[in-house]
């Protein structure tokens, strides 16, 4: 186990993009359904930020600096949503982005739940 997280870390050292939980078999999977769930939350976040804004996506795109395209690709919710691609769009809407981890609720299902304010969380 150990020589297994020596390896991890020399890979993240030398900048290669390591993601064990893309692996095959049932944790595999539920974290990739996890992952899919949260972006589609911080999407749904910032859909919902830009329309109390009255902001339009190309809006978005001008104070980013980047064409209204990448802005769509972005809130797609698909691969490319990242930390840095979350973090770019709060810092052009002079916000900040709060990521809570919580205890899970005891009924089993997985869901996303929304809190009143604006941060998000994606617990099972």
């Amino acid at each position: 186990m150990a020589e297994g997280r020596a390896r991890f870390v020399d890979r993240v050292r030398l900048g290669v993009m390591c993601m064990p939980w893309k692996g095959k078999g049932p944790k595999g999977e539920a974290a990739e359904l996890a992952g899919a769930q949260l972006a589609r939350q911080a999407t749904v976040e910032v859909a919902g930020l830009l329309g109390k804004r009255d902001m339009s996506r190309a809006d978005l795109a001008r104070l980013m600096d980047v064409s209204p395209g990448r802005v769509s690709q972005i809130l797609s919710g698909d691969e490319n949503l990242t930390l840095r691609s979350l973090a770019a769009v709060a810092e052009a809407l002079e916000l900040d982005v709060k990521i809570s981890f919580v205890e899970p609720k005891d009924d089993g299902g997985r869901r996303a739940l929304s809190r009143g304010d604006d941060s998000f969380v994606c617990a099972p």
